[in-house]
């Protein structure tokens, strides 16, 4: 075999060796692109006491955000407490959209004082994993429980059907508001049961995988291939 590719002709060896650069540099970011994309706390603006959705995902609507962000002002003047909602896309490895809350709320507010009346929702649309972080005086009209059930219901029931964040995120903010404003507790949409069976899709990270993939081991068979087939062509055309 080392016989054969060192009397390959010159241009083929060049080939070989471009491709299998290539090989080399799709190897490579297939390796480095994820973390690359992930978030971090500090990447994110400062505390703007005038945002009130931060969609650094965009996954919500322009119009929706609008809403979103009337409706928690309209509450902090009634009531003096904020909610914010900050969407994010990928994680930092070993990082939980809880563990982002929790890190994002001490930085947006050092201090207890400046804590006391926040609510912070934080949702990885990667993984649509979801953390909330909330002050003391919250939790003395809301209970963690019901916090909760924000997170882990008002949010993620919608997003079982078709990734409905709009609606997600509008129902989650209307139960926070009326909880917050001394309401009953409307409670978490109501859970549709539905039989599934197993699905055979690929999701999209899946697709782009084994797309990258599939590169990759054409490439090699290539740069494998041609040169072989090339120089048994020049063998067999000088015999003639």
């Amino acid at each position: 075999m080392r016989w054969l590719l060192s009397n390959l002709p010159t241009w083929a060896q060049t080939f070989q060796r471009l491709v299998l650069s290539l090989v080399a540099t799709l190897a490579a970011l297939q390796l480095f692109t994820l973390p690359a994309q992930a978030t971090s706390v500090f990447e994110l603006p400062p505390f703007d006491p005038g945002t009130w959705v931060l969609d650094r995902a965009e996954i919500i609507s322009r119009i929706n955000e609008g809403k979103l962000s009337s409706t928690f002002s309209a509450l902090a003047e009634k009531t003096g407490y904020e909610v914010r909602i900050v969407s994010i896309h990928r994680l930092d490895y070993g990082e939980t959209a809880q563990t982002f809350a929790d890190k994002l709320f001490d930085y947006w507010y050092p201090t207890p004082e400046a804590q006391a009346n926040q609510v912070l929702l934080v949702i990885d649309n990667v993984t649509n994993n979801t953390g909330i972080r909330t002050g003391a005086q919250v939790k003395s009209v809301m209970s963690d429980a019901i916090a909760t059930s924000v997170a882990q219901e008002s949010v993620l029931i919608p997003l079982q059907e078709d990734n409905k964040y709009n609606q997600a995120f509008l129902g989650a903010g209307d139960r926070l508001v009326a909880v917050l404003s001394g309401q009953a507790d409307p409670g978490p949409p109501e859970l549709v049961n539905e039989v599934m069976v197993e699905g055979t899709f690929a999701t999209k990270e899946d697709t782009k995988k084994s797309n990258a993939t599939v590169w990759v081991i054409g490439f090699l068979i290539a740069a494998t291939v041609i040169p072989m087939a090339t120089y048994y062509f020049y063998q067999w055309m000088g015999s003639r």
